[in-house]
């Protein structure tokens, strides 16, 4: 395993850190059954006008058909873990957490526990973006782990990353179409025109290992029309030393679970803070 020191010295030079295997077999099949099941809650909160199906986003390539077992097919899953203990768990996995203390200090926040799944012939691409321009944290310094639940292969669409781009600053302005627009077609552009698509590199995971990426850098994903679908675990971490700057429409103050340090506090309410 590459040391503390050259982990940290790549992902601020780069923008990005490969750790292959982080996370056990035992661990990915839990995930993987875990999947399964949200399908089955989705298609129950449906049913039901259950508030909480806003969390369960149907693939909008896919919007009018279901799966085999006549639930929906899914694009992503928001906050995992308030609807699973084991995507809970999975958030504050101590060979995880390790990493990005190490990348960006002992006292982590959770900004982010979500499930982006490419469905096998389905999956919906994204455009290169970056997730700072929608996130009121300054200075725009948060970490996303994307833990592989299925072979992340270059044949169903794993993540696109601009190396070095996250030194670029922000680029994108918070009037961009939030999140990266989907795309169905085959090419996957920038949200800005400006943007050099060049130097881009696909980057595959094998189950169980994680890419770690900084909320700058300049990421993507193409359409998934393979038979083999590839689901992520996705988690976002930040540090309490920062200023909460909300968006319009973004709530003036927030709670955050604390997932390493800050005295093993539980939840750290964050106010807005002007710019």
């Amino acid at each position: 395993m590459i040391n503390k020191a050259d982990q940290l010295s790549f992902f601020e030079t780069q923008g990005y850190l490969i750790m292959e295997n982080l996370i056990s077999p035992e661990c990915v099949a839990e995930c993987q059954e875990e999947i399964q099941r949200f399908h089955s809650l989705a298609a129950k909160f449906e049913a039901n006008a259950d508030p909480r199906s806003i969390d369960f986003q149907r693939e909008p390539n896919a919007e009018d058909i279901n799966r085999d077992d006549g639930t929906p097919i899914l694009r992503k899953v928001e906050n995992t873990r308030k609807h699973s203990s084991v995507f809970n768990r999975l958030a504050k996995h101590p060979r995880l957490i390790e990493v990005v203390q190490n990348l960006i200090g002992p006292d982590l926040l959770l900004f982010r526990s979500t499930l982006m799944l490419k469905p096998a012939f389905h999956g919906s691409g994204h455009e290169f973006h970056q997730d700072s321009a929608y996130w009121p944290i300054d200075p725009p310094r948060l970490v996303t782990v994307s833990i592989a639940l299925d072979d992340a292969t270059t044949a169903n669409s794993c993540f696109k990353v601009i190396p070095g781009s996250h030194k670029w600053g922000l680029k994108m302005k918070e009037n961009t179409p939030a999140g990266g627009r989907l795309v169905s077609g085959l090419e996957v552009r920038a949200l800005l025109d400006d943007v050099d698509l060049s130097d881009q590199i696909k980057v595959p995971l094998s189950a169980g290992s994680i890419l770690f990426f900084h909320s700058l850098i300049m990421h993507g994903s193409d359409p998934n029309t393979s038979p083999n679908s590839r689901n992520t675990a996705l988690y976002a971490y930040f540090s309490p030393h920062i200023r909460y700057v909300p968006k319009e429409g973004q709530p003036k103050e927030e709670t955050f679970v604390v997932a390493a340090g800050l005295d093993n506090k539980e939840e750290l309410t964050l106010k807005a803070e002007t710019r």
